[in-house]
């Protein structure tokens, strides 16, 4: 079975310089606002970037803000919400000092590889896909998930996703709308066997996108995915959506996966956000993922330690599936039953749901198994 991450690990402390010249300090209405909170709160807890560069040694999760005016806006709101981690397991690191492709790869990929979940937050959709080209840094085959109504291309009309990319393994889009998807989009994602979970499945069941959620590496969640009453500061907002509470429910499933190493939020626009109300929702949607990291279970599958293995035959296909189930808590995975490439076998145990498993038992399979069966 596969290790954890794949990444190139380093010590973060000998980059210290690096992310200092790459990132600027926080403005002092962003640190009197962390200061006015109470004694518990996010803003009391998290090691905050003034004038010094925080040390990294104890710190599990960065927030990195990529302009000034969205992150600084959720910033304030986030310091108000309780804390459920020990002081200091959180950084927030500032702004980036200039928002381009480079800088952006440059923070991502010293923070992954120093073992630092950094979070993202920024108004512009395009920066998802430098949080991507981080990983093509680390030389690491990724899962990456996606949250939005749409498969989304760049400001320039370019997509965001390069499908051949030698360093994506698989891609996965969860809260797409039909009415918004052209047929050469789902011709595409057909064709490389990438998953698609459309806006009403996904509502009618949320824990059947958990492990989707599970096998990322990196989640990066577009705001348009809300409806428009809980996030109208978007561009061009929608009727139709998940609400905040589905929302929060699915950030919390990625930030409890071993295996994501990223999450990023985009399309915030303040000057579309009338009383703050989509600074709100992304702080919340930033909290759960935050309560889902620290209650992380440490189950991800890199030995069958703490496993308890299922068989099931299938006589129709002439073939046995082999299910584990992690006596911690309780989640699925399949094991994959081909030969694979050493380079994915980090990739070998496909999460799964115990539906799936039921399903197995009366001789069914979901088709997202064939498809993953297709990408080995």
């Amino acid at each position: 079975m596969g290790g954890q991450s794949g990444h190139v690990v380093k010590s973060i402390h000998c980059e210290k310089l690096m992310l200092q010249n790459w990132l600027k300090p926080l403005p002092p209405s962003v640190v009197d606002a962390a200061e006015q909170c109470a004694e518990g709160c996010i803003g009391q807890q998290a090691v905050l970037f003034q004038k010094d560069f925080p040390d990294l040694k104890k710190v599990k999760i960065a927030l990195v803000g990529l302009d000034d005016t969205s992150a600084d806006a959720v910033r304030k709101v986030l310091y108000g919400f309780s804390a459920s981690f020990s002081k200091g397991a959180i950084a927030d690191l500032g702004n980036i000092r200039k928002a381009d492709t480079t800088q952006i790869v440059s923070v991502v990929y010293e923070l992954i590889t120093g073992k630092v979940l950094p979070i993202l937050i920024g108004h512009h959709h395009d920066w998802a896909k430098a949080q991507f080209l981080a990983y093509q840094e680390a030389k690491a085959v990724v899962n990456w998930t996606v949250i939005d109504e749409l498969f989304r291309s760049g400001s320039t009309g370019a997509p965001l996703l390069d499908a051949g990319h030698p360093m994506l393994f698989h891609y996965a889009l969860i809260g797409a709308q039909a009415h918004l998807l052209p047929e050469k989009v789902q011709k595409m994602m057909d064709k490389n066997h990438f998953e698609l979970f459309r806006l009403g499945r996904t509502r009618t069941a949320l824990e059947e996108a958990e492990p989707i959620l599970r096998d990322a590496d990196l989640l990066s969640f577009h705001l348009n995915a809300l409806k428009n009453c809980e996030a109208p500061g978007v561009q061009n907002p929608s009727v139709s959506g998940f609400f905040l509470e589905e929302a929060c429910q699915l950030t919390r499933y990625a930030g409890m996966s071993d295996k994501l190493t990223s999450f990023g939020v985009y399309g915030l626009e303040t000057g579309n956000d009338p009383g703050g109300i989509t600074a709100q929702a992304t702080a919340q949607l930033v909290w759960y993922f935050l309560d889902g990291f620290f209650n992380r279970k440490g189950d991800y599958p890199a030995s069958v330690k703490g496993l308890t293995e299922y068989v099931v035959d299938l006589p129709e296909f002439n073939h046995q599936l082999t299910f584990w189930k992690s006596t911690l808590s309780g989640r699925w995975w399949l094991q994959v039953p081909v030969d694979i490439k050493r380079k994915h076998q980090r990739h070998r145990l496909i999460p799964c749901s115990f539906q799936d498993y039921q399903l197995a038992c009366r001789q069914e399979l979901p088709d997202r198994f064939f498809r993953a069966f297709k990408r080995f």
